[in-house]
């Protein structure tokens, strides 16, 4: 993010937002920059770096907790950011409701957890087995998965492959094992990532809901990077984590076996390779179930000036949500993703000093529940706002504050939106790469949905290096103000041109 495209690595070192698509250095000729009317001109010299940055550390800030969808927090950043979207003069996307697009979201408060762990090693001196025992350190060992119940258990390990049990598709890695009051450890990931059909499977939700039938007491994730996760389902009497690949090999000690040799015999060939193992472990967690929390997306219109085209509409957007503040840790989410939200903000603050808007209309969306599933997302593509005929194109912003060059994915069948960008470019000069979307899996970002229903995406990101993805060292004092008005300019020229062809 030839380079892997950036974005969500979590665990398993291998890149999750496009995991099998490489991205390519853009075309070598430079476009000769399309002389600007004023007014545009005018409108893009409107976007600066101070106000993107400004923006993102608010966002960023305690005072909206980390942005839980659902949360408190979540629903005065939502509220803050409808105000200014009124304030540039955009309309609401509801007469009734206003910038602001509510649907259901359930979400979970984790406030304590500890997680400590026994493993038998053997005392040659008195040759006999010495249990150790470990308490582990959150964020550097372990984390609890942020949909959590409360509980306090304890119980042996047992190793399930990817956790997939699949026996319509000849693969169960439950196969042989019993898991009843056990933790299941397991990676994330399937068999084989080019078969689709495992896909349902390498959600979380799924996971969570196949190893709890089988009777496990929780499953626990091996993941390179400790990262927070808020993308699941609360489950009574199930408590989910995730281990570092560090601890990992130590409870794997005792089968002279690493985390990296395990996922590579698995990748390699492709059978389940389960086993029970003799490390306890005992995990305590206090947390808070909100079933009935509601999100919202915070939407606002630039309506089109041709009286037939305004009836068909640009989706500008990113996600706006995080993962918020649990057992003492704020996870701020500057990078991930309130620099998304700041230039989708910008963007639509530009828009709304035009004196003529481009012929099509430009629907801004702050989408809420990204880190939760693309809940938000989900649910404005299933229920878009009246009065529009059709949605012709969507632009994503997802990471785009760190690093000092940017990139983009365009829909392969849709070539022309990678000239648009290139031609936009030659009044930024910030695009490094693109890469063709060919699919979006399960770990796609809010561009998804769209493209599911064959609307075509632009989505954008700046190349990182994202070191603190997910965790509470992604604060404002990693973002580059100049890179997010950069973009902002980019997709600015790139929208309007798109909109008013």
């Amino acid at each position: 993010m030839s380079v892997r495209i950036r974005k969500k690595w979590i665990g398993l070192g291998v890149f999750i937002f496009f995991p099998f698509l490489q991205a390519t250095p853009l075309n070598s000729g430079i476009p000769t920059a399309k002389k600007l009317t004023a007014d545009v001109a005018k409108a893009l010299n409107s976007i600066g770096p101070f106000d993107a940055y400004e923006t993102t550390k608010h966002l960023a800030s305690k005072e909206f907790a980390g942005r839980l969808t659902g949360h408190e927090g979540y629903t005065a950043a939502a509220k803050w950011a409808a105000e200014r979207f009124r304030a540039w003069g955009l309309q609401p996307f509801s007469r009734e409701a206003g910038y602001l697009q509510p649907y259901p979201s359930p979400y979970v408060i984790v406030d304590q957890a500890e997680m400590t762990l026994e493993i038998a090693e053997k005392a040659e001196s008195l040759k006999e087995t010495v249990w150790k025992e470990m308490r582990l350190e959150p964020e550097k060992d372990y984390l609890p998965l942020l949909f959590s119940d409360s509980g306090d258990c304890s119980g042996e390990l047992v190793f399930a492959g990817w956790g997939i049990s699949a026996p319509d598709l000849g693969y169960d890695d439950y196969a042989g094992i019993d898991v009843r009051g056990k933790f299941v450890l397991c990676f994330r990931g399937t068999p084989d990532p080019a078969d689709g059909r495992f896909e349902p499977h390498d959600h979380h939700r799924f996971r969570m809901k196949t190893a709890k039938a089988k009777g496990a007491i929780g499953l626990i994730y091996i993941y390179d990077e400790i990262a927070s996760n808020p993308n699941g389902d609360w489950i009574e009497g199930f408590m989910p984590a995730e281990i570092s690949t560090k601890i990992a090999d130590l409870i794997l000690k005792e089968k002279n076996l690493t985390a990296a040799d395990l996922r590579k015999d698995l990748a390699t060939y492709k059978k389940p390779l389960s086993f029970s193992l003799s490390a306890k472990v005992r995990t305590r967690v206090v947390s808070r179930h909100f079933p009935d929390g509601i999100g919202y997306n915070v939407i606002a219109v630039a309506p089109g000036s041709d009286r037939q085209l305004r009836e068909e509409c640009l989706v500008v957007g990113g996600h706006f949500d995080h993962n918020g503040f649990h057992m003492g840790l704020l996870f701020p989410g500057a990078d991930d993703n309130a620099s998304g939200s700041a230039v989708v903000m910008e963007i639509a603050e530009a828009f709304s000093k035009l004196a003529r808007k481009p012929k099509r209309s430009v629907i801004f969306v702050l989408f809420g529940g990204e880190e939760k599933g693309l809940m938000g997302s989900q649910y404005f593509v299933d229920h878009s706002p009246a009065g529009f005929s059709k949605i012709d194109a969507m632009f994503n912003f997802d990471m785009v504050g760190e690093g000092d060059r940017a990139g983009f994915g365009f829909s392969a069948g849709v070539p022309e939106l990678k000239t648009l960008l290139e031609d936009a470019d030659a009044h930024v000069h910030i695009l490094s790469s693109s890469y063709p979307i060919r699919g979006v899996g399960v770990r796609g970002s809010d561009h998804a949905p769209f493209f599911q229903k064959g609307i075509p995406c632009v989505s954008f990101h700046s190349n990182g290096p994202h070191l603190h993805y997910h965790r509470t060292g992604d604060s404002i004092y990693r973002i580059n103000p100049e890179i997010m008005a950069d973009i902002a300019k980019l997709a600015f020229l790139a929208a309007f041109e798109r909109a008013d062809r």
